[in-house]
């Protein structure tokens, strides 16, 4: 892992997004799906679970029967015909993933989704999806998460005849991930200043996005090797509000929940910190704004962002 080349690879955003856009529009990479699916499974682990949970709850929300399951999961759905197994692993060799799909060949419908050809998780699938995000130098799966969520969108296209016009989403988020990244000498300092606290630092998102604040929270973790933990916004009221009452309380709030005043309450009565990201809300120390932040499919791309490069900041020094 090498933080310059993680860095890199942030800025490599905007190019990268359009690049899965033009991917898309040349042709749909789930067209050999079978015409009746009856449960999607989605397996991974980190990030790729992350991204999965949203997609299975976009699914849930269409009538679909749809689950996205720890691929380390010692049970889950039984191999059927009827179902679409979904396999993600950007490297496609995450151990816990080739050892869940091992029970689905040959009797689900596996679809391998990675950003590596002719890695483990692509033998024996009945279709390989690329994420086409290019090879991840800095080690850290950034742009792979990102890519991830967009062909998730795609699929859920796929499988309801819903959903918005992704390569256009795509072109959106670019254009929102090269505002932040060309206005960074606004907010970087002052927002990695905000959240530097001597506990940790926490994110907090609607259960709509919560991969967003799931990611956000590894980021941390993983590059600059700080503590961190994720929580959802309505929940944050049952299960983190506690931690305001001890701790220098500082966290990412991804505004958007119908519980974003019920947190905010609590913030305010603790003098906790908050950094806003895409949206401003009473009792926040700062807000970071971007293009195009009003559209939720766009912020759903866009915003981990913000803690990546913020993570970036910590860890470089």
């Amino acid at each position: 892992m090498n933080p310059e080349l993680y860095l890199a690879d942030l800025e490599a955003k905007p190019a990268a997004l359009t690049g899965l856009a033009d991917a898309l529009e040349a042709g749909d990479p789930f067209g050999a799906l079978p015409p009746a699916v009856r449960r999607v499974l989605f397996l991974g682990m980190g990030s790729s679970r992350y991204a999965a949970g949203v997609a299975a709850a976009r699914l849930r929300a269409a009538g679909i029967d749809a689950v996205a399951e720890y691929a380390s999961a010692a049970t889950s759905y039984p191999p059927d015909p009827g179902t679409l197994v979904v396999a993600i692993s950007a490297t496609g060799g995450s151990r816990e993933t080739l050892d869940a799909v091992a029970r689905h060949r040959g009797r689900s419908f596996v679809l391998a989704m990675t950003n590596r050809d002719g890695s483990p998780v692509a033998e024996g699938a009945d279709l390989t999806v690329p994420m086409v995000a290019g090879e991840e130098r800095g080690g850290v799966a950034c742009r792979t998460f990102q890519h991830t969520i967009a062909l998730l969108l795609a699929l859920h296209g796929r499988l309801t005849g819903s959903g918005p016009d992704v390569p256009a989403l795509l072109r959106r988020a670019a254009e929102a991930a090269a505002d932040l990244l060309d206005r960074r000498g606004e907010w970087l300092e002052r927002a990695a200043e905000l959240l530097d606290g001597p506990h940790g630092v926490y994110t907090i998102a609607p259960a709509e996005r919560l991969s967003s604040a799931e990611q956000s929270a590894l980021m941390f973790r993983e590059g600059p090797r700080r503590a961190a933990d994720a929580c959802e916004t309505g929940d944050w009221a049952h299960v983190d509000v506690y931690l305001t009452k001890t701790l220098d309380y500082r966290a990412i709030l991804f505004p958007g929940s119908a519980y974003d005043e019920q947190a905010m309450d609590w913030i305010r009565q603790r003098g906790s910190t908050v950094l806003t990201v895409g949206g401003e809300l009473p009792g926040a120390r700062d807000a970071v704004r971007y293009r195009h932040d009003d559209d939720p499919g766009v912020a759903l791309l866009t915003e981990t962002l913000v803690a990546e490069l913020v993570a970036a900041r910590w860890w470089i020094g």
